[in-house]
């Protein structure tokens, strides 16, 4: 068995996992959707799709954040403003909040659904992980 380095690990490696676990989980979210609005309501429904919602936008946002520090790092591109991505970090994290408190006050869903939603990012990027480390062990 042939283990790769860590140091050959890339920026272009980091971007491709994570749209690779974004993906993944508009698939899953896509199928679960009617399933649990044919199960549980079109409420928990939402409440899924509100968690699942909060979940992309915080990978994409993890994404967008080590996309900023790796060109940083590197210094082979002109990065943006730092203070604009961090800006848009806490303005989303502040969004998830208001989110968060609306959606379990308006919809009167599972709040089991909204947590499995909420798990979906954890669960690809496990997944994803899981595969970058199988095709790393050659």
């Amino acid at each position: 068995m042939v283990v790769r380095a860590m140091d050959s690990f890339t920026d272009a490696d980091f971007r491709r996992t994570m749209w690779s676990a974004l993906r993944l989980m508009a698939v899953i979210t896509g199928v679960a959707i009617p399933l649990v609005w044919w199960k549980l309501g079109w409420q928990s429904a939402a409440l899924l799709l509100v968690g699942a919602a909060i979940s992309g936008s915080g990978l994409w946002e993890w994404l967008r954040l080590m996309t900023a520090v790796m060109v940083r790092m590197d210094g082979v591109a002109k990065a943006r403003p730092m203070g604009m991505v961090l800006a848009g970090f806490f303005l989303r994290l502040g969004l998830t909040v208001v989110l968060l408190y609306v959606s379990l006050k308006v919809l009167n869903g599972s709040v089991y659904a909204l947590a499995a939603g909420l798990a979906l990012g954890v669960f690809a990027l496990t997944v994803e992980g899981l595969r970058l480390m199988k095709a790393w062990t050659v």
